[in-house]
């Protein structure tokens, strides 16, 4: 739930494409989650399971990465943040918005962390680590889509208000502290 590549998406798509485009959207990040989820259950998670310099490697790689997200978000308080298009509503296909939610979440580098390094941590041993990981895989995908069917509802609801700069920084502000917390939880796992 904290805001990235696909709160972004969804958040765009929402303002700019309204809210069906925004829930297909949703639809295909979900579908994304699905893949890096089967991904690492059939084989990339294997590799970190047998190997434990590897999986460290990537550990702190998403330790790092996330860090410099956070670190990003925090530096982008520093720009004027102006008001949303919202007269503008762009037409786009059913395919189109399902698409860029797929392609926005198999491009999330954040996303394959969490697939193949953060999730299969949560597995009990005496569990199957492929059915433990397609199963958080799936709790992931619907609280996804349940949380960003939210965030279209209150964009639809709300939006004069999250134009206004001081709440876009406050947004920006919790969303840097969310991804340095993720970075934290990370690291400590």
């Amino acid at each position: 739930m904290i805001p990235g590549q696909g709160v972004a998406m969804v958040l765009r798509q929402s303002i700019i494409g309204g809210p069906k485009a925004a829930f297909l959207s949703s639809i295909g990040n979900c579908a994304g989650i699905l893949i890096w989820s089967v991904s690492s259950a059939i084989g990339l998670s294997a590799i970190f399971t047998e190997s434990e310099t590897a999986y460290l490697i990537l550990k702190w790689s998403g330790v790092v990465f996330l860090t410099f997200v956070s670190a990003q978000t925090f530096l982008s308080l520093r720009k004027e943040f102006g008001k949303f298009d919202l007269e503008n509503h762009v037409e786009s296909t059913n395919w189109g918005s399902f698409r860029l939610g797929l392609i926005t979440n198999l491009t999330n580098a954040k996303a394959a962390v969490y697939a193949v390094a953060f999730i299969p941590a949560f597995i009990p041993k005496e569990t199957s680590l492929a059915i433990g990981i397609i199963t958080l895989g799936a709790v992931w995908a619907l609280i996804s889509i349940l949380w960003n069917i939210g965030l279209i509802w209150t964009v639809k609801k709300s939006s004069s208000y999250i134009q206004k700069p001081v709440v876009r920084r406050t947004l920006t502000a919790i969303s840097a502290v969310g991804i340095l917390g993720i970075a934290v939880g990370l690291a400590l796992s």
